[in-house]
């Protein structure tokens, strides 16, 4: 009477088979999951780009000179900008805003003035990354357009007097990131006129 079961080679062949379908299932599974983690980055960078712009135009609209006199606009670069508002700000004061971008981040700094009288103590400021996974190529952040624009036409050339700006743009071009590896881009782009400063424009 012969002994009923499995054999060794029976074991290791079953063995062999399940341990297949684990990795086969455990690969499915990562690729889904990480499938899902770049679907969710992607639609971040989007929300962030827009949520970005939204606050970009809103500090903007809102410049006015400084507590020290200084006119509204400071510094007017391609990747900088550097002016004073009062978005946010309680009472009568202005805060030194500063959106400028360092490698693949734009980041936003703020000096708020202390002391009597108010000044802008730069060692103060507070700096916060505010938009990651931004290319930055031949295409300027910043542009500058004077009161005569009215949605099209040439921007201000670089060195651009502050004087001459009525109208700024911020564009953001930003990676999708849908895959690890993908390259593929999508832009955001806003732009204000400094109210104090406007003249035939529109809000």
């Amino acid at each position: 009477m012969k002994n009923k079961g499995f054999t060794i080679i029976e074991l290791i062949v079953v063995i062999a088979v399940i341990s297949v379908l684990m990795i086969l299932a455990s690969n499915l599974l990562i690729t889904v999951l990480f499938g899902s983690n770049q679907q969710f980055l992607a639609m971040t960078n989007v929300d962030q780009a827009v949520t970005v712009s939204t606050k970009f135009t809103n500090d903007l609209r809102n410049a006015t000179n400084g507590v020290d006199g200084s006119f509204p606009l400071y510094l007017a670069d391609v990747n900088q900008i550097i002016f004073y508002s009062n978005a946010g700000v309680i009472g009568t004061t202005s805060n030194r805003i500063r959106y400028y971008l360092s490698g693949t981040t734009l980041y936003r700094g703020v000096v708020t003035p202390t002391g009597t009288p108010l000044t802008y103590n730069l060692s103060s400021e507070v700096i916060k990354p505010v938009q990651t996974d931004v290319v930055s190529g031949t295409n300027p952040i910043f542009t500058y357009f004077n009161g005569d624009y009215v949605g099209t036409g040439s921007a201000l050339v670089q060195p651009v007097n502050i004087n001459n700006i009525k109208y700024t743009k911020m564009t953001l071009v930003i990676l999708k990131k849908t895959t690890a590896d993908s390259s593929s881009t999508f832009s955001v782009s806003a732009g204000g006129v400094i109210r104090n400063l406007k003249t035939n424009l529109g809000n």
